[in-house]
């Protein structure tokens, strides 16, 4: 029988705070890999030179690997140190109620994420940046500018300023929100700089 509304963030707080115990390097170098690695072989995935496969068939066991995946293991909250489980109806509920497309930016710049189908002739959504990546605060708006620039990106996914004002950026800090904040100045600075104030970041 089918759930009428999916899990939402009050119930899944209430499941984390029941669900089992699991370190961080448990989930991520033993439950995770293990899976993983298991997974693999049972729905015979080979991916060989392809990055994104193309086979419907690949594709349907990818999925099926995907779902057996999470009602194995379950979500992990680093924060809690627990994980939660889910059935599959609410997976397939969640899936159901998804968001059918998102728009970033405004104006000019903005763009719209769409589910694309195998073989689209729809150019994907490209999103430009050092994504993550640690970048000194002296260059870290010319090299956002720099992502910025390409027609073909769409929207920037930063880069970290690792100092600020010369600083070590320090987890949990004052400093980290300072830094935050700094970055996403400069981002905006940077987009505008380049001619694309209203681009998503």
């Amino acid at each position: 029988m089918a759930v009428s509304r999916y899990v939402d963030i009050f119930e899944a707080y209430d499941r984390f705070a029941d669900g089992r115990r699991v370190t961080e390097q448990q989930w991520d170098y033993e439950i995770i890999p293990q899976k993983a690695k298991m997974l693999k072989e049972s729905y015979d995935l080979f991916f060989g030179h392809e990055i994104i496969p193309t086979d419907d068939e690949m594709c349907d066991r990818l999925f099926m690997a995907g779902m057996d995946m999470l009602l194995s293991c379950g979500i992990y909250c680093t924060d809690m140190g627990r994980a939660l489980t889910l059935e599959e109806e609410e997976i397939y509920q969640g899936l159901k109620m998804a968001p059918k497309k998102l728009t970033l930016g405004t104006g000019k710049d903005k763009c719209t994420l769409k589910p694309r189908r195998g073989n689209s002739y729809r150019k994907p959504v490209v999103e430009g940046g050092p994504t993550g990546a640690p970048i000194s605060e002296n260059i870290f708006e010319k090299v956002i500018a720099s992502y910025a620039q390409e027609p073909m990106v769409d929207g920037i996914v930063s880069g970290v300023i690792n100092t600020i004002n010369g600083r070590s950026v320090v987890t949990d800090s004052p400093w980290e929100i300072k830094a935050t904040m700094s970055e996403i100045r400069h981002i905006r600075e940077a987009v505008s700089m380049a001619g694309r104030p209203g681009m998503g970041i």
